[in-house]
């Protein structure tokens, strides 16, 4: 059973850490060119405080789906709680190809709210596997719904 457990937590770090590779090479190239030259609101954190932040999130999310697929395969969420997930981490990872790799604010604004849905669909849907999985996932949705604020101003204000 330990062998399986470690495989399983493999298994649920994968797709986290590929959402992670893909949005740093979104990002870290444009943040001292692109992203240096817009104006921001007074509100946006350093850019040191993102790093820290989404590596704390994502380290959240990796324990939280762990143990949703350490569920037993019969039970009547579990499924459902997979779909979800590799949904959310998939336009996690779709929003920095859009904001910075593509440089299309506006729709990055459409993006980052297409992922608080997800992220509070997978916080919704992890509750049923357990309390401990949703608590995991739900600082998440905090974070994106104040980084979809600050893309919405930043749209504004660079529009």
């Amino acid at each position: 059973m330990m062998k399986s457990k470690w495989l399983w937590l493999a298994i649920a770090a994968a797709p986290v850490v590929a959402a992670s590779i893909i949005g740093n090479a979104a990002t870290m190239p444009n943040i001292p060119t692109w992203y240096a030259g817009l104006a921001k609101p007074w509100f946006t954190p350093p850019n040191w405080v993102f790093g820290p932040a989404w590596t704390s999130l994502y380290a959240l999310m990796i324990w939280a789906f762990w143990k949703v697929l350490l569920t037993p395969a019969d039970h009547p969420a579990r499924r459902t709680a997979i779909i979800v997930f590799l949904f959310q981490i998939a336009v996690n990872a779709g929003w920095s190809i859009t904001f910075f790799g593509l440089k299309q604010i506006g729709l990055g604004v459409a993006v980052s709210t297409l992922l608080e849905m997800s992220v509070i669909a997978t916080v919704l849907a992890f509750r049923r596997i357990g309390l401990g999985p949703a608590l995991a996932v739900a600082p998440t949705a905090l974070w994106v719904a104040f980084a979809t604020m600050l893309n919405a101003v930043i749209w504004q204000m660079n529009g």
